[in-house]
């Protein structure tokens, strides 16, 4: 499959083909629905100077407003006095945003920024950028069932909830859309099933409620399309399966209606994003689903930052990807402490496909080629590793093998550089029999498994070792794969995926990021009829469903778990829904042991608060919430200026005025983050519970101090009379580390609530301490 991954925003955008960006709505039942989808694109044009997008945020009470009888026409006016007198200032105009942010996507030369960026009522103007995609037996795994008292009952499988997914659009026909036994779609919905290219208002239905593509910031890309590139579909339509794989995750047939949010296949630009979001406010999503981002940045540089937080201000929850450029530190995306992020995690199933060497030894290898039905696929061949040169035949890059090297033999491929199954193709174009991908270094155990085009298996970097000396040291080595199927509950899991990006959050030390982790590994879900299931265009099979890896699989999981609690408990807010995921994780695998990272205890920066536990989430107990406006005296907390804020939030603060009024302020969030500059011996952090789960409940606290450390809490017991009542508690944090003692960068522990009467409500707290 395809090994997504963010890459640096400031980056050349790769060639590429139109991008496609999607709602799409659906219900938290075994129905949905659909709403949109959006093109991005980047430009460069042929006037007297370089155009590019810009996206232009504009003061929400301008004082030049009041002259214009519509936002539109205002927007349009600050083109019309930046502009030469004889151009059409609406040919540059891409988007007039209103919900997301108040502003405007238009082509702009540098040199128009300029004059731009002095007019009255201009509040920042920022480049577009480019976000890449961060690429079932999954919710068994969750411990979800339809016939016992769990989540998807106690939330009637999420009945009327509507989800928004942000990605590269939905194929329709797919058994995981179809919408029997779904209700009527709800009268609140405002959206619309847009047609384009191949997609009908017809395609839309009770489970895919809308559907809309958003393609201006795209479309402006002179950038021709690559040769091996599946042509994309000007419409809502999904001609690279990503988009169609991660909205059946958060609302296939089993849950919720759903509206997906989606990008092109090479990514999405922000000036289409914000688009997305603003209609999404509009129409009445209850949650959105990004499997999208990049590396971190600034909040006041993040469209999707700004975007989300008036999504959050109307009642929605964000959920986004952490990213893939685990297992790098201070990687994770999407930082905002309004969104939910969310990391990737291994589930217990394995695809096995052994080899066994012509030494009798075996290699532990995994695959989703279905060799166990083809005898002829597991054949013992002759094994050869082609190296040498500049070809990049080691890679088996296309065109790089010799065919009188290779031609009917099983060819050793390193992973790497080019894609997994490109690799396969590769070899098969050669003449070769079969591949076994090797892991290198970069890679070590990890497992991503493809459905290739020929008999093929990949193995870990251990293993890669071993088979490579027996090769060295064997004159003519053999080998065969033995496909073993589909085998579940054999090994530890949950584990972090490797390429699950990693804390400490780089622009917030006070919040610990990722918040969770999901199964983001080898999911299978959902695939579009005009792709194989290796998306390559050299692919002729046709499949319904196909397996792919990502913090973009493992998002979803969190959405249509969101989808859930909103059903089950439609009051509640974003951040109350984000509290109940939080802190009813899991800190252990189901085997009660550690989530592992690798050949080590995972820490706190690689699984936030745990893995998911929805049966859990759905009755917290108690819950950690949290108002808009206390998102903005954190952001004064951390130094922003007031015009910075007033980019982020669309709000004039005096941050003076709010840390006065607010002193010893702390965020209420559901982990804790402390970090200990230079000098600093102690923090004390306030945080404040409340009672959604019985009256007259009582909680100790327990606490697990971190390493070097002391924790103090007060009061160490809650007793909460009524539902919804808040009570507040301090903790004091005390490092207890020497200067001259052995260098401790960071250490971890947990705070618990337990309820006296009820063992099921355990409210767990991470706490992340590091020193700087």
């Amino acid at each position: 499959m395809f090994e997504l991954s963010s890459s640096p925003s400031n980056t050349p955008p790769l060639p590429s083909s139109p991008s496609n960006y999607l709602c799409l709505y659906f219900s938290m039942e075994p129905k949905l629905h659909l709403f949109f989808s959006a093109l991005c694109f980047y430009l460069v044009s042929a006037y007297g100077n370089t155009l590019r997008t810009y996206i232009v945020q504009l003061h929400p009470h301008g004082v030049t407003s009041s002259s214009f009888p519509t936002k539109f026409l205002w927007h349009l006016s600050f083109l019309d006095q930046t502009l030469s007198s004889e151009e059409d200032s609406s040919s540059r105009l891409l988007y007039s945003y209103g919900s997301a942010m108040e502003g405007f996507a238009a082509l702009l030369t540098e040199i128009e920024i300029e004059l731009l960026r002095g007019l009255p009522d201009v509040v920042a103007v920022r480049p577009d950028q480019l976000l890449q995609l961060q690429t079932t037996y999954s919710y068994k795994f969750l411990g979800l069932s339809s016939t016992t008292d769990g989540a998807w009952v106690k939330s009637g499988f999420g009945r009327g909830t509507i989800i928004g997914v942000l990605d590269t659009g939905v194929w329709p026909e797919s058994p995981s859309f179809a919408d029997q036994g779904m209700p009527p779609v709800p009268k609140r919905w405002r959206g619309m099933c847009q047609e384009g290219q191949n997609f009908k208002a017809t395609s839309c239905n009770r489970k895919l409620i809308g559907a809309r593509f958003f393609i201006k910031g795209h479309h402006v890309s002179s950038v021709p399309p690559s040769e091996n590139m599946v042509d994309e579909y000007i419409s809502p339509r999904d001609s690279s399966g990503h988009g169609t794989h991660t909205s059946s995750t958060a609302g296939g047939v089993s849950v919720p209606m759903a509206s997906v949010l989606v990008c092109w296949f090479n990514g999405c630009y922000s000036s289409d994003i914000l688009a997305a979001i603003d209609v999404a406010i509009v129409d009445g999503v209850d949650v959105l689903s990004l499997s999208l981002g990049g590396f971190p940045l600034p909040l006041f540089d993040d469209s999707i930052a700004i975007g989300s937080f008036r999504a959050v201000e109307h009642g929605i929850s964000v959920i986004c990807a952490a990213g893939n450029n685990g297992p790098i530190q201070s990687s994770v995306a999407n930082i905002a402490p309004w969104i939910a992020t969310i990391g990737a995690s291994t589930l217990d199933r394995k695809f096995p496909a052994i080899v066994r060497m012509g030494n009798g030894e075996y290699v532990y290898g995994e695959s989703l080629f279905p060799g166990k039905s083809l005898p002829i696929a597991e054949k013992e061949l002759e094994l050869v590793y082609v190296t040498g040169g500049d070809s990049g035949s080691e890679f088996c890059f296309r065109g790089s093998l010799p065919k009188e090297k290779v031609k009917g033999k099983m060819v050793v491929c390193d992973r790497g550089v080019n894609g997994r199954a490109e690799k396969g193709v590769a070899v098969k174009e050669a003449g070769g029999a079969a591949m076994i991908l090797a892991n290198t270094e970069i890679n070590l155990e990890e497992d991503s498994v493809d459905a290739h085009v020929l008999p093929a298996t990949e193995i870990g970097y251990a293993e890669a070792v071993r088979l490579k000396t027996y090769m060295d040291t064997t004159s003519h080595p053999r080998a065969r794969i033995v496909f073993s199927g589909t085998v579940i509950g054999t090994s530890r899991a949950p584990e972090v995926a490797q390429f699950s990006a990693r804390g400490p959050n780089l622009y917030d030390s006070t919040i610990l990021k990722p918040d969770v982790i999901a199964p983001g590994v080898n999911i299978i879900a959902a695939w579009p009829q005009n792709l194989g299931p290796t998306g390559l265009p050299e692919d002729t099979r046709r499949v319904n469903f196909t397996v792919m890896s990502g913090t973009s699989m493992a998002c979803p999981h969190v959405s249509g778990i969101a989808a859930l609690i909103h059903s089950a408990h439609p009051g509640w807010t974003p951040a109350a829904i984000k509290s109940a995921i939080m802190t009813s994780a899991d800190a252990s695998d189901h085997r009660g042991k550690p989530i592992m990272d690798g050949s080590k205890p995972a820490a706190v920066f690689a699984i936030g608060a745990g893995h998911v536990n929805p049966n859990r989430a759905i009755d917290p107990g108690l819950i950690y919430d949290i108002k808009p406006d206390e998102y903005v005296i954190h952001l004064c907390t951390l130094g922003y200026t007031r015009s910075e804020i007033f980019t982020i939030t669309h709000r004039n603060v005096s941050c003076s005025e709010k840390l006065k009024m607010n002193r010893g302020f702390s965020l209420n969030y559901p982990s804790i983050s402390v970090a200990f500059k230079h000098g600093v011996k102690s923090k004390m952090i306030t945080r404040r519970l409340t009672n959604v789960g019985n009256p007259n409940s009582v909680y100790s606290v327990q606490v697990k101090p971190p390493e070097g450390v002391k924790v103090r809490v007060k009061p160490r017991r809650l007793i909460f009379k009524h539902i919804n009542q808040s009570l507040s508690y301090r903790i004091w944090v005390i490092s207890r580390k020497k200067t001259q003692t052995k260098k401790i960068s960071y250490a971890e522990g947990q705070l618990t609530w337990m309820n006296a009467h009820n063992s099921f409500h355990r409210v767990r707290s991470p706490i992340s301490v590091t020193w700087k």
